[in-house]
């Protein structure tokens, strides 16, 4: 008898048997995924590695990802000066103005909020560290990261203008 077996359970009440509805892919590993997204060997590599990899470790790639995304944008999204002014034209007759401030406003919001996510996600690998659930290696991997976080420098100049800099080569 199954440990999941539970005596006197409907579950498969109304259910005469047989096999399942066409096409069910219920019983494969990427079934799910595969109700998401088309069907393509590329699709169902990245589930399996995916379905093979522990919770710690999507964590940490996560973290990768977000911290890349935000030094990325520190080097693309700066504002050339105050006159600096942005037309993006949608369609013909429609055109939308950028200034220099929307630009540094929304780049800074964005920052801020990524800069949060980031920050979420380190604190529960921490715990997940402080917990016993992983390794050396993977310690030394945070113990990198918040080094190279402190190198981008958030602060102020003389005029209380808000500056980022990107000290990572």
């Amino acid at each position: 008898m199954s440990e999941h077996h539970n005596v006197g359970n409907n579950y498969a009440q109304g259910n005469r048997g047989g096999s399942s509805a066409p096409k069910n892919k219920n019983g494969e590993r990427w079934g799910f995924f595969s109700k998401i997204f088309p069907e393509s060997d590329e699709i169902r590599e990245i589930v399996r590695s995916i379905c093979d990899k522990d919770s710690l470790d999507i964590l940490w790639e996560n973290i990768i990802i977000q911290y890349t995304a935000i030094a990325r944008a520190q080097k693309i999204m700066w504002v050339k000066n105050q006159d600096d002014l942005t037309k993006l034209w949608n369609g013909p007759d429609t055109c939308e103005i950028q200034t220099a401030w929307d630009k540094h406003a929304n780049f800074m919001a964005a920052q801020s909020k990524a800069m949060s996510v980031l920050t979420v996600m380190i604190t529960r690998y921490e715990d997940m560290l402080r917990r016993g659930l992983v390794d050396e290696e993977q310690k030394l991997r945070i113990d990198k990261l918040k080094a190279e976080i402190k190198k981008l420098n958030f602060g102020s100049d003389e005029d209380g203008k808000v500056q980022i800099v990107d000290d990572i080569k």
